[in-house]
């Protein structure tokens, strides 16, 4: 399973229209396939939409897109509206669960970690032993190191039902000591940013 994960900063005072015209285009492009979410930035940088495709592989990617740009209602009309786009696609960790439409937060944390080269498959063991319990607490939405992208990065995204929800059950995941795994040597650095879904979005 892979993800892209496709951000754009748009200008100030747009997400609104924004929105309004991506949903109403979304109506004609899930028939090639479906979002995994669309959300935007509520703290950390501002005026960003990120929307996540799920895929089976790149070969997938590829056809779907093809079939979806011949569609004349896609893309959605909101180029005037974006400033810079990014682009990642996501190796997903096999031993999290694919996410599933439904109430997940509706407070979402996506952590961004840049890696020392070559340690990913050392990162991803410790997760495996230790996510089972995490998630116990609170659910992973999805997590993997990007393939294309940042160069050596890894990312991980949660659910909380609100912020008081997120302080709680990361302090009872380190009282604990189940969370964070051990041996976080590996990291370079690491960022963070709190996002909400759009009313269309499969996970809310």
């Amino acid at each position: 399973m892979i993800y892209e994960i496709r951000t754009y900063d748009i200008g100030p005072g747009n997400l609104a229209e924004v929105e309004k015209r991506f949903g109403e285009a979304y109506e004609h492009r899930k028939k090639y396939s479906p979002l995994t979410a669309f959300w935007h930035t509520e703290i950390g940088p501002l005026n960003q939409i990120i929307h996540v495709w799920g895929y089976k592989d790149l070969a997938e990617r590829g056809r779907i897109r093809a079939e979806a740009a011949k569609d004349a209602n896609w893309p959605p009309k909101i180029s005037e509206f974006i400033r810079a786009m990014n682009v990642e696609i996501v190796n997903a960790f096999d031993f999290v669960p694919v996410p599933t439409p439904g109430k997940m937060g509706p407070v979402i944390e996506m952590r961004y970690y840049t890696l020392k080269g070559g340690s990913l498959p050392e990162t991803a063991k410790r997760w495996e032993a230790a996510i089972p319990e995490r998630i116990k607490l609170s659910p992973v939405v999805f997590a993997g190191g990007i393939e294309f992208g940042r160069a050596n990065g890894f990312v991980h995204v949660w659910a909380y039902s609100d912020m008081n929800q997120r302080m709680a059950i990361r302090n009872e995941a380190r009282q604990k000591g189940i969370w964070p795994p051990p041996g976080g040597g590996n990291l370079i650095s690491q960022e963070t940013k709190i996002v909400l879904p759009a009313a269309f979005s499969p996970l809310q």
